[in-house]
């Protein structure tokens, strides 16, 4: 059996979430032993220069014993977050005209140059 068959085989439920560019899978499997865990993959797709594309994935084990700790931590870091910050979405990554934080410091840059070299005029010489 190839591995393609046996992932296919031990996979028993899954749900997706498309969140943007990130896709999200939550499979339950099967261990040989015959016991259940869950992956949680993020799958997010990049761009290339010549518009072909391609993904990069994360992925999470998580195990029963690990469930109930885990399930508070994450309540507890969502919950904090809400808390903290409201539901609304105000990341500027979010927006189409998004720029990165080194873009501005380029473009600081090249104004500080462009600026230099004008000549500089002190309005005592007006």
């Amino acid at each position: 059996m190839s591995g393609y068959e046996m992932m296919d085989k031990e996979e028993i439920y899954s749900k997706v979430l498309r969140a943007g560019r990130r896709t999200y899978f939550f499979d339950v499997r099967a261990t040989k032993a015959g016991d259940y865990y869950l992956t949680v993959t993020e799958s997010k797709k990049f761009t290339n220069d010549d518009g072909s594309f391609h993904y990069k994935k994360h992925k999470i084990y998580l195990y029963k014993e690990d469930f109930t700790e885990f399930k508070e931590i994450l309540a507890e870091m969502t919950d904090y977050i809400i808390n903290e910050k409201g539901q609304e979405v105000i990341s500027e990554r979010h927006q189409k005209d998004f720029k990165r934080e080194e873009d501005f410091v380029t473009e600081e840059a090249k104004t500080k140059e462009d600026t230099e070299s004008f000549t500089d005029i002190s309005f005592d010489d007006i």
